[in-house]
């Protein structure tokens, strides 16, 4: 279990960002996101450079021909997962991570403003890694048990943003994390 104090992670990297928010009040941290991330598409570097200059609105541009059309985009994270199950947080959980971007669960609107951001390295149809399971696992048990609404409240970026997005894709298998989780019904935006 991972111990969680003001909103930050406890003894993982830490690479804060100004691309987040403030969550509107009363505070309700009540969703988990998973997400899938590669920089550039198909290739796995961990978090540096590449995916904490994107988080970090330090992305360079000319270092990849893809990085053109999306280092612009004003995108972040709570969490990162990479392929060895190393943790980087960006974002405090007490804080709007800009991960889902127009989204909807259970009905209720904007998931970025009540949901906690999880990316992890791969791609929709690349296998996730054994460890990113099992960091996964523990840092939901550990983001449970410090905000109880989120019980059972996990759910993939497809899900919150159906017709938009696709991770973290049928590569990812929900049933390997062994954890309860109510599905959205999936309606258009």
């Amino acid at each position: 279990m991972f111990s969680i104090l003001a909103g930050w992670l406890e003894g993982v990297r830490q690479v804060p960002t100004c691309r987040c928010g403030s969550r509107p009040a009363p505070l309700d941290i009540s969703l988990i996101v998973v997400h899938g991330i590669t920089l550039p598409p198909g290739e796995f570097h961990g978090a540096a450079p590449y995916i904490d200059g994107l988080f970090t609105h330090t992305l360079d541009k000319s270092a990849h021909p893809y990085f053109a059309a999306v280092g612009d985009l004003e995108v972040s994270t709570h969490v990162l997962i990479d392929r060895q199950g190393k943790i980087t947080q960006y974002v405090s959980f007490l804080d709007r991570a800009w991960h889902a971007g127009r989204s909807a669960y259970l009905g209720r609107m904007e998931c970025n403003d009540y949901g906690i951001g999880i990316e992890l390295e791969g791609t929709d149809d690349i296998p996730y890694a054994a460890a990113q399971y099992h960091t996964l696992r523990e840092l939901i048990l550990s983001i449970n048990q410090e905000y109880p609404r989120t019980r059972g409240h996990l759910a993939g970026h497809s899900e919150v943003a159906p017709g938009r997005k696709t991770d973290p894709g049928p590569a990812f298998d929900w049933q390997a994390l062994d954890l309860p989780r109510r599905l959205s019904q999936v309606s258009a935006l």
